[in-house]
Order: C-alpha cells, then structure tokens, then sequence
C-alpha cells in the first residue's frame, strides 16, 4: 500500500533530518511507542527498552533530548524495506517492515546501529499510527538510545 510506504518515508525523514519535533505527530493522541527485543518480543516478556504513550510522553520525550539528556552528538540513517499490510478492521492496517540504522557520529564514524522490524496499527484517517513497536534483532545497544528509531 503506497500510503503506509510514504507514512514510513516521512518518520523516518524526520528522523533522520533531525526534526523530532515532527516525530509526535505520526501518531494519534494516544498512540504508543515501544522499542523491544526480538528475545523479549518471542517470549512474550513485556519489559520494552523504551516506552511512551501518547503525544505528550513523547513530545516530553523529545524535550529531554533537546535539553537534559547528554549524549555524544549524532544522527541516523534509517532504511526500511519488505512492507506487508494486513486490514485488521474497517479503517486501520497492520504493516510491518524491516530496518536497519545507520548511526553517523560528529567524527564521521559510522556503524549499523540497529535492525529489526517495524510492526505497527496505523489509523488510516489521517495516516497515523496508533502503536508502533519497534523489534530490535540484538538485545545489546551499545550507547544511550536518544534518537528514536
């Protein structure tokens, strides 16, 4: 479906423009947010890396990277691939995509951040997603996840 292909497009640009000031808006008011392990995700384990529920966690969310959180200066590059939708009712879609992050530090160091898949429950009036849960492939990270994936 090439709605949902260009809603990953315009995340993941904001992201990696570095305009996470954007990043809230993908999602509805009450939208959910969640990074876990492929591990944790198979065993049903429900402890995420990271959680926000709702715009204004995540607008928080940002805030913090922007003024409390120090962390050595970064971006991304984020490539996502292999998207298959599936209607679960009248007006939303479950897509799922693979990742993989690029991260690109000041000194121009550059190294495969992450991979994984996207599963996420896009509300289709609007093109927002209602939950996007972000399955990473390792369970090891090796810095501070600051930016969002």
């Amino acid at each position: 479906m090439k709605e949902i292909e260009a809603l990953h497009a315009r995340y993941v640009h904001a992201l990696d423009d570095d305009r996470l000031e954007d990043w809230p808006n993908f999602f509805t008011e009450r939208g959910i947010y969640r990074i876990a392990t492929a591990e944790n995700e198979a065993r049903g384990l429900p402890l995420p890396v990271v959680y926000c529920e709702g715009r204004a966690m995540l607008r928080d969310r940002v805030q913090s990277l922007r003024h409390a959180n120090i962390y050595e200066p970064q971006r991304y590059r984020h490539l996502v691939s292999s998207t298959l939708t599936e209607n679960l009712s009248p007006g939303v879609v479950r897509s799922t995509s693979s990742f993989l992050v690029v991260r690109i530090m000041e000194n121009g160091e550059t190294l495969l951040f992450a991979s994984g898949r996207y599963v996420d429950r896009i509300l289709l009036k609007g093109m927002l997603y209602e939950e996007r849960v972000v399955i990473c492939d390792s369970r090891r990270f090796d810095t501070l996840l600051a930016i969002p994936l």
